[in-house]
């Protein structure tokens, strides 16, 4: 059996081809990092308002979260969902989202398969 830093590094060079792949958007740093705390969250059942998600990071300025969210949407991975009232928005995954966290998963199970 592989030691645990090997299966590391197997799941980063796989990981590297689902960024490769022609059907996904390309993600920047921040915007991959984003989304997989989204994920987190979205896992544990939380709903994620566009205001919650720009203080969801220190390190990163709200104005910079908030721009990624744009770029985001406009590559189809985010879309935004009000609530009943119609004052509330919502960050949520769209199925190209699901897609690449799905690719993520299938990468993980080779990694450890191995």
């Amino acid at each position: 059996m592989p030691i645990p830093s090997q299966l590391y590094m197997l799941f980063l060079s796989l990981a590297q081809g689902v960024r490769d792949l022609p059907e996904l958007p390309k993600m920047d740093a921040t915007e991959e990092r984003l989304m997989h705390l989204f994920a987190i969250a979205w896992f544990s059942g939380k709903n994620i308002g566009v205001m919650d998600a720009m203080e969801m990071v220190e390190d990163i300025s709200p104005r910079t979260v908030h721009r990624r969210l744009k770029t985001l949407r406009a590559k189809g991975l985010l879309a935004l969902d009000s609530d009943h009232s119609g004052t509330k928005k919502f960050v949520v995954p769209t199925e190209l989202a699901n897609t690449y966290f799905s690719q993520m998963g299938h990468c993980l199970l080779k990694a450890t398969q191995n």
